[in-house]
């Protein structure tokens, strides 16, 4: 009886060193390398390399870690990736919803919620003034550089990403202007620069780091929102704010640190 119960293996025990494996993987040491091997993962963790090798093998069967075919080693995967994401962006849409909808009451137009996604954005969630959602956007990708939600998404961006991210025949130069324009004001504006009559203001969501993660947007026929674009972005940026309050933001300046006389 004591025999069985001592050899008796926890069931958590194999998802905990599957977890510690991960978190090897997600370390700073690995970020820096860009992958880590079995060798390496084995000292982290304190496990022999055969059950590492082992561990790993069934993870990258699963999409969880990736193994480099030419120098062997390991990095976190596609499948986790898309994991996060979808949490990630749920989190935003449940936090992002409601203020949406007191948004779209103030300014009598539908909201969006956008992300970036390579040369585009992506809405993920619209909301009308009356408290339902609006689908005719949902989903739907348009380009990065000629909307207002693309430009406060690209706000974290540096000149050498733009260039990589964008074709050469987008006028990088002015992007980068009218980026940083958004930056100062801390919202973004067009006016039918996208589409012909419609006109748009956007302001950035930023998560607990202070990255931007999200864009909140408003756009409306430019008959409509073009001569109160200015007070529409104030607003909507105040909006986005309170969102990225909800993850953990914090925009209040720091105190600078204390200085001992000595």
């Amino acid at each position: 009886m004591n025999s069985s119960a001592g050899g008796a293996r926890h069931p958590g025990h194999g998802l905990r060193r599957d977890l510690d494996l991960l978190e090897a993987l997600a370390s700073p040491e690995a970020q820096r390398a860009g992958e880590l091997g079995v060798v390496r993962l084995a000292q982290l963790t304190g496990r022999e390399k055969s059950q590492v090798s082992r561990a790993l093998k069934a993870l990258a069967d699963e999409g969880v870690v990736e193994r480099d075919p030419d120098t062997l080693g390991y990095r976190l995967g596609w499948r986790l990736f898309s994991l996060v994401a979808r949490t990630v962006e749920d989190r935003l849409a449940r936090a992002a919803e409601p203020v949406m909808r007191e948004l779209s009451a103030d300014l009598e137009e539908t909201s969006h919620l956008c992300v970036l996604r390579d040369q585009e954005v992506l809405t993920l969630l619209s909301v009308s003034g009356h408290s339902f959602r609006v689908h005719g956007w949902e989903g739907r990708g348009v380009p990065a550089h000629c909307t207002s939600a693309g430009r406060v998404l690209l706000l974290d961006a540096t000149p050498d990403e733009l260039y990589v991210r964008f074709p050469a025949s987008t006028d990088l130069p002015e992007l980068w202007a009218k980026i940083q324009q958004s930056r100062r004001d801390g919202y973004a504006r067009v006016h039918e620069e996208f589409e012909a009559g419609l006109a748009g203001v956007s302001a950035p969501i930023r998560d607990f780091r202070g990255r931007v993660v999200a864009a909140l947007n408003i756009s409306a026929p430019a008959s409509r929102l073009g001569s109160r674009l200015d007070s529409a972005g104030r607003t909507t940026a105040e909006a986005a704010a309170r969102v990225s309050a909800h993850l953990g933001w914090d925009a209040r300046p720091k105190p600078p640190p204390a200085v001992r006389l000595t």
